[in-house]
């Protein structure tokens, strides 16, 4: 192409029109890929952040469910023990309610939260630490049960045996006592049956005699009370027939009013003491007669004599 006169070439002007545009369109796709890798960054950061933080929330929820599983956990232990102490107190039943309604706040509890978990496990700690003080004083008191019911035997094992030596010793009391009063009986003995006549004299045929008269000897002894004594005579006939006066005396023995042929009251001093007993009648008849003496409520001495 020829130059014009003046020296002027259109084709270089144009050439150097249309490099600068093209270089400009090239820095800003550049720009646009560097904003667009930007953005993916940025993108893939948040996406990142986000599936962390999801997944530290799923954690966290995990670990809040955990806890509050734990503490119904704990909690149901802890009414169970308890339950199982079954103590009438005021106080534990009072703490026994308290941790039904506290498993009852943890059933309709929807919203966790550290502090609620925190709160919850600080009241079952209380109501754990007041059980293991009710449990500790329950097994204080058993062991002070059973130190008393240990005690309690032993005191019953050794008032069984005071008992069982009190009665003995009452047994024996008893017995001393039965033979200080059999002991202390007066025993008459050399009973005797004597015919007399209207003077008093002695006759051989008791068929006879107006009068009998029973001779003996007090026997002495020590443990008698000395003083006045009422000896009372019997006289049984050889048919049996118990020989008294009309007007039928009688004296006490044995809680019975008994009859008796006749009496003499005598001084007893504790020594040997001869004492005859008279019985005035008629009619006697020869054959075997029954005497019995009685003193002091005791029947003191019996013989059978036979009279000609």
């Amino acid at each position: 192409m020829e130059e014009n006169k003046n020296g002027y070439d259109p084709s270089q002007y144009e050439e150097e029109d249309y490099a600068p545009t093209q270089g400009g369109n090239e820095r800003s796709m550049r720009g646009y890929r560097i904003v667009i890798i930007i953005l993916s960054v940025i993108l893939v950061a948040l996406s990142m952040l986000y599936f962390s933080i999801h997944k530290q929330q799923m954690l966290d929820n995990q670990l809040l469910q955990a806890d509050r599983d734990s503490i119904q956990n704990d909690l149901g232990r802890l009414m169970v023990e308890y339950d199982s102490l079954r103590f009438q107190n005021d106080s534990i039943a009072a703490n026994l309610a308290r941790a039904n309604e506290v498993m009852e706040q943890l059933k309709r509890e929807r919203r966790w939260n550290y502090n609620k978990i925190k709160q919850y496990e600080k009241e079952v700690g209380t109501l754990r630490t007041l059980m293991k003080g009710y449990i500790r004083q329950i097994d204080s008191l058993n062991t002070i049960n059973k130190k008393v019911i240990k005690e309690n035997v032993s005191l019953r094992k050794e008032v069984s045996t005071a008992n069982q030596r009190a009665d003995m010793a009452e047994e024996k009391a008893a017995e001393l006592d039965n033979k200080i009063r059999i002991g202390s009986v007066i025993k008459a003995r050399n009973i005797r049956l004597v015919a007399l006549n209207k003077k008093s004299k002695q006759v051989s045929r008791i068929k006879n005699a107006t009068r009998l008269r029973v001779d003996f000897v007090l026997s002495a002894n020590e443990l008698t009370t000395p003083g006045n004594k009422a000896v009372y005579v019997r006289i049984f006939s050889p048919d049996n027939y118990m020989l008294t006066t009309e007007a039928m005396p009688a004296f006490e023995f044995e809680g019975n009013q008994i009859s008796y042929s006749a009496m003499r009251e005598v001084d007893y001093q504790n020594q040997d003491l001869e004492v005859g007993i008279f019985y005035n009648s008629s009619g006697f008849v020869a054959g075997t007669y029954k005497i019995e003496l009685y003193c002091d409520g005791h029947m003191i001495g019996e013989t059978q004599i036979a009279m000609r």
